[in-house]
Parts: C-alpha cells; structure tokens; sequence
C-alpha cells in the first residue's frame, strides 16, 4: 500500500549548528544506533568558570546532585560552597563515525553547558525541554577515548528571571543534576529529526508528518513507512513516497505520509493499545515511534471531554515530581521503571484514570509507562506565579521551551491537555500558547491556570478549595455547608472569556502528613473540626472521609468535566514552619516502597472516585429524633452502558445497622438520576452514620457516608 508524498518542503535553515529535536517517543532503528550515556558519573561542585582540578564524587545519570557519594552539603540550597556542579565521564565509540552525531540531554537543570574532549560544545538554559549538541566534529575516531563534561548551574537563580524556573510556592529545595537520560545519536544523512503522528479514527489511518534534515551535502531519499503492533509486531499497514525527496545541504525538509491501519484497534485507559511506526529515510537512517489511535477533545455544547468521539469523565489525580525530588524517601524512586509502574498501577486501583503531571515534568519513563498502562495527562509546564514571584517569564523565552516541549511529547497518546501554567494571572503564557499552538497537529485542548483560555475549544482550572478559609483567618469552612454551596465552581473573570470546560484538578486543603501531621496549612483546619488536642487516628479518619465527601460532591453535580484529587504524590516533611520550609502538602501513602495507601484514605475516597458512584445529598451535622425529611440521593454514571439497580439508605450506630430503605434505579450511560426518600430518622438520641448505598455490575460496593448527630427534639 502506498500514500502519496502530501507535503514537501525545504525551509532554508542552517540546523547543523542546533539540530532540531527528536521525539522522546522515538527510537533507533538501523541503520541509527543511541549509545546510552547513562549510568555512573563523576561530579564536582565548583564556580561557573573553572573546570574542578579534581573529581572526588559519582553520582547516578539520570538522577540528583543530592544522590552523590559521598554526599555534598546543602544541595538545592543558594550556597557560598558552589556555583555550579560539574559532570564529567569518558567513553568509547565501537564503530567508525558516521555523518551526524548528536548528543542529547533530555532534561538538566540548572541552565547547561557541554564540553566534549575539551571544546565547548554549546550551552542550553532551558531546564524542562531537551539540549541537542552537534558534536560530530568533536568525537574521537573509534576505540579513542572521549571525554564529556556537562555543567549545571547550583541552584534556580543561576537562570534569568525573564525564562521560566520551575518557581514553586511550596518548594524549599531547588536539588540541581542531570535529571533525565543522556545519549549520543548516530546515523546517517540525510537524517531523521522529529515525526509527530496524527491518528485519523475515521479513516483508520494516521497522517505521519517527518522532518528531514540534510547533513554538510544535499542528499535525496524516499521516505518508508510500516506500522505494527506494539506488543505483537504484526503488521497493520505500509505507505512510501512516490518520489525521493530531495534536500539542500544544511536544509530540513518535511514530508507526509498516510498509513491506512488494518483493523485499528483505538487506544484508551481502559484499552492502552499501542501501535509502532517504523519509519525509514533511504538507507542513511529510521526510527520507530510509538503512537495510539485516539483522539481527544472538549465540547463546548456539552461541556465534556470527548474521548475517541464518545463522552468521557475524567477521575483521577496530581504528580507533583518536583516537589516529591526533595522528600526524604525519594532516593531512586523516579528513575526505577518497575517502581513508576507500580505507582500507576496504584492509582489504577482507586478508579483514576487521568492524572495532571503537575508543575513539571517528570523523566520520560513516565510517559512511556502512563501509555502502556493507560492514563491521560494533563502536562503542566513548570509556571506558577499567582500574582507575584521570583520569576517573571517572558512570552519570547516560554516560546522556544513550549516549541520544544510539544516536540519531545506529541506522538504519546497518554497526553492529551497541553497546560501551559498553574495559578498565574500573566498574559505571556497566553501569548506563548497562541505563537505554538498550530505545530500540534492532532489539536489537543491547552489550559492557562488563572489566565484567560485562549480559544472556546480549551479548556479552564477550577481549585476549589473550601477549607482554605481557615488557614487565611476567617471563620472555619463546615462540611454542613456544602447543602448551600454552589455546584459550580468557581472561575475568575479572566477565566471566563470563553464559555469552555472545567477540570477541578485541586481541592480540599486537607492534607496530612505520612505520619498523621497537620501539614502548615491545615493546622487550623483540623482544629476547627476535631479541636486542639485531636489524635492521628481521629484526624486520617476525617481526612479520608471529608476528602471522599467533597469527590462526591463536585462529580455528581456534573459541573465539571473531570474531577482530578491533589495530590497522589509529593512530598511529606514537617509542618512546624510557614511554607516553602514547611511542608505544605503531601500524598496519602503510608510506605513509598510499597506503595501502600493510607487504609481510610483507599477505602473511602476508591469508593468516591467508582465510576458508577452516588451522593447522600444531606450534609447537616444534627437532625432530631423521630423527624421525616425528604432526601435526594445523586446517582452518576461515567460508562457507557446504562446501569440498573437497587440505592439504599440507613443508619448504623455501633456497628449494628437498621433496616434500609430502596428504590430501584436507572441511570443511562454517562447520565445522572436523583433519586428522593422519605427519610424516618432514628427515635433515639446518640451519634449515627447516614449512609447511602449502591451495587455496581461488577459487584463492587459503593457508599456515601456521613456522621450524624441524633439529638431530643427541642
């Protein structure tokens, strides 16, 4: 089967100098081979200008300049002991050098300068997008010995104030290194630079889009396209060019190609199938890339996402990498494939199937594993300013970084939102979205914190936090208060210039430490519900069932188009002084290793995120003995197929339950019924739990729980 070349084009620009990335999702195929530069370095700390006489420390790449040995004192702190650390390894080519070599650093921070056998390289002060060196010239020929040296600035202010930093709030460290992988790219011209696909569902096709570059002379060749199975290798479809495609020296080139797909099989969290394009440039390169026949979008009709053209909710929660890079407990942990899979895995468990990689990126592994196990992600790009910060990004830096991040990212079919910012009233990032927002082929939707969506396809942030008025001294937010809080949630005016989507992807400010600590913004909070002297079991208890509560609360309403709990990983450190030192938030695992949940928190908030899920619609604290309410009951259903079945109501009280009350009920797929009971309440004073309760079609239990004060009418 062949397509026909659709598009070729030769932009006249000198690429040799910085070549242009490739996609993190690609990977070499021969004749192109990637030497992994990853493993044990040796590292130094030092000023910006002088290579250390000495090196007396190795550290793992990719990881921290906190994990050396032996360790260096304040790491991620401004220090008079350092301006920079410095990197350095040698190694060894096997095979004579081909016509392009190129050395990639997929993330570093703080700013990056490379020197190869003793000549500089380039600089990159970018610290969340690839550096790309052409280093050809500077390799030894093969069975020489090469050295590389890579410095990295100390700490967040060695970059200008007008680039973004990764400025965080709640940060107290700002651990610099090598965080991601490091490799050297070798193959032939002209070569392969970047292909981003672009499913057609409809069709049963995807568009392949490639850029070509040419090397020092002009070159032609005919571009090939296979695409296979990911697990399996079976072949589903082939295209070529009709023609070869022919490039000036020091020219890129792009070139399309459409690949019909034999019985495409589309890619979701609950169906993560991969497909592989084999993609080949004559006989002088090819790469594979992963990719996923899916397609993703907000309607602003019905103010849903839109997920391979059917409703879809998102339930889910937030990575916050960089923060979790200065837990205690961190060690490895985000460079330990197996262990990244296991934390998906977890989160599988509480019915999430979305997750915002929250102000930052995390190494790539993550988006390869979020493919295979089936997530989407909201990819934040590290900007969160509020009104004010340290930093001040400018629309003429985040653009180049925006460009580069949409390159290393758009063939992974776990991405779906492009978010550009976290609670930052700016209008640069706006700009920055409108300049790069058409290289995405595939039209994903972008969301811009507390900025002004920049088109009536995207998408808005709602952190709906109700218990923060505790923390900024006004009177204590009630549970109880929620019988007359508003459904939906609430925007800023700037957030509203577009009617479009809402994703709560933040709310409660209920965290807890590991250990059961307030953190230093619920210290107040929990005193205002349990009192001065309360327990950790007394407050975990509160914690899992206020936070389950508050799930139910703003899925059932149907206000928002996914409903994303803050956080599923971060940090945990003492709350005993104000943020950033303080700790501020935290995850709700009791082991890291294991992975283990707090029990609470897994037992109530699974059961709020079920698919099939409902809402005691009653939130007083108190009710008389022997009174009768009507109560409504939401019942939602996120499926697709319509759900039948029994929702009962009672009251328990000392582990003895009474006699229910049921309704049948029906909720069509993705719909939502409320169903009303004449409620008799309990005759006899004492403290009950109120519960609702469902069955779904797996069997699985699923209640709505609430503590109730009995008390003798007045």
């Amino acid at each position: 089967m062949q397509a026909r070349t659709v598009v070729v084009h030769c932009l006249l620009m000198g690429f040799l100098a910085m070549p242009a990335p490739a996609s993190a999702a690609t990977r070499a195929m021969a004749p192109r081979e990637v030497v992994s530069l990853d493993g044990t370095w040796h590292i130094e700390q030092g000023g910006m200008d002088a290579l250390p006489k000495q090196f007396t420390h190795t550290v793992a790449v990719p990881g921290l300049a906190d994990m050396a040995k032996p360790a260096f004192q304040d790491v991620g702190k401004k220090s008079p002991l350092r301006e920079a650390f410095w990197y350095r390894r040698t190694f060894t080519l096997d095979r004579p050098l081909p016509d392009v070599a190129i050395l990639k650093i997929h993330k570093a921070r703080y700013g990056t300068k490379v020197w190869l056998n003793g000549k500089p390289a380039g600089e990159h002060l970018p610290c969340f997008t690839p550096a790309l060196f052409d280093v050809r010239k500077l390799l030894r020929p093969a069975g020489q010995e090469n050295e590389i040296v890579i410095r990295v600035g100390a700490h967040r202010e060695a970059l200008p104030q007008d680039m973004p930093t990764g400025w965080d709030f709640e940060k107290y460290l700002y651990i610099p290194g090598i965080y991601d992988s490091v490799e050297l790219i070798l193959t032939g011209a002209p070569y392969i630079s970047n292909v981003q696909t672009v499913p057609d569902l409809a069709a049963k096709r995807v568009r392949v889009v490639a850029e070509i570059q040419a090397g020092e002379k002009p070159g032609a060749v005919e571009l090939a396209a296979e695409v296979a199975e990911a697990a399996g290798g079976k072949r589903a479809g082939a295209a070529k060019s009709e023609k070869p495609i022919r490039i000036e020296a020091g020219q890129l080139a792009k070139a399309e190609l459409t690949v019909p797909i034999e019985g495409c099989r589309l890619w979701s969290p609950e169906d993560p199938f991969l497909y592989e394009l084999r993609l080949a440039a004559g006989q002088s390169d090819a790469v594979k890339v992963r990719f996923g026949m899916r397609s993703f979008r907000f309607d602003p009709k019905s103010m849903r996402a839109v997920l391979n053209e059917k409703p879809y909710y998102l339930r889910g929660t937030n990575v916050t990498a960089y923060r979790f890079f200065e837990d205690v407990l961190r060690g490895d942990k985000p460079w330990r494939a197996e262990w990244v899979r296991r934390l998906h895995r977890q989160y599988k468990t509480m019915h999430w199937n979305a997750i915002r990689y929250c102000i930052g990126f995390p190494p790539e592994i993550w988006y390869d594993i979020a493919d295979e196990e089936g997530f989407l992600i909201q990819d934040e790009f590290p900007i969160w300013l509020l009104d004010k910060a340290p930093e001040n990004p400018k629309a003429e830096k985040i653009i180049p970084e925006y460009t580069a991040w949409m390159r290393e990212r758009w063939n992974h079919p776990c991405v779906v939102i492009w978010d550009g910012q976290n609670e930052s009233h700016t209008a640069e990032t706006g700009k920055a979205i409108q300049a790069v927002r058409h290289l995405d082929l595939s039209n994903r939707p972008w969301e811009n914190g507390w900025a002004a969506p920049q088109s009536p396809t995207d998408c808005v942030e709602s952190h709906p936090y109700l218990f923060i008025r505790g923390w900024m001294g006004k009177n204590p937010f009630k549970l109880s208060e929620l019988a007359k809080t508003p459904g939906t949630p609430h925007l800023n005016n700037q957030q509203q210039k577009f009617r479009v989507p809402v994703v709560i992807n933040e709310y409660c400010w209920l965290w807890l430490n590991r250990d059961g600590s307030f953190t230093c913004l619920t210290d107040k909070v929990y005193e205002s519900i349990l009192g001065p002297n309360s327990t950790v079991p007394e407050r975990r208890r509160i914690h899992a069932r206020y936070v389950a509560a508050l799930t139910e609360f703003w899925r059932c309403h149907r206000e928002a188009a996914g409903v994303l709990h803050f956080c599923g990983l971060g940090y945990s450190r003492p709350g005993d002084k104000p943020r950033p030192e303080g700790g501020a938030t935290c995850d709700d695992f009791l082991d890291l290793e294991r992975l283990d949940f707090e029990p609470l928190f897994e037992q109530y908030v699974r059961e709020a995120f079920n698919p099939v899920g409902l809402m005691l619609d009653f939130w007083a604290e108190e009710a008389p003995a022997g009174a009768r309410r009507p109560v409504k009951v939401f019942v939602i259903n996120d499926l697709e197929p319509e759900w039948k079945g029994e929702v009962r109501v009672g009251f328990a009280r000392d582990g003895r339950t009474g006699t229910p009350q049921a309704q049948p009920c029906t909720v069509e797929g993705y719909g939502r019924t409320i169903l009303t009971f004449d409620v008799p309440f309990p005759a006899e004073p004492g403290k009950y739990t109120f519960s609702a309760e469902l069955t779904d079609a797996e069997g699985r239990r699923v209640r709505s729980l609430r503590d109730l004060k009995i008390v003798a009418p007045k």
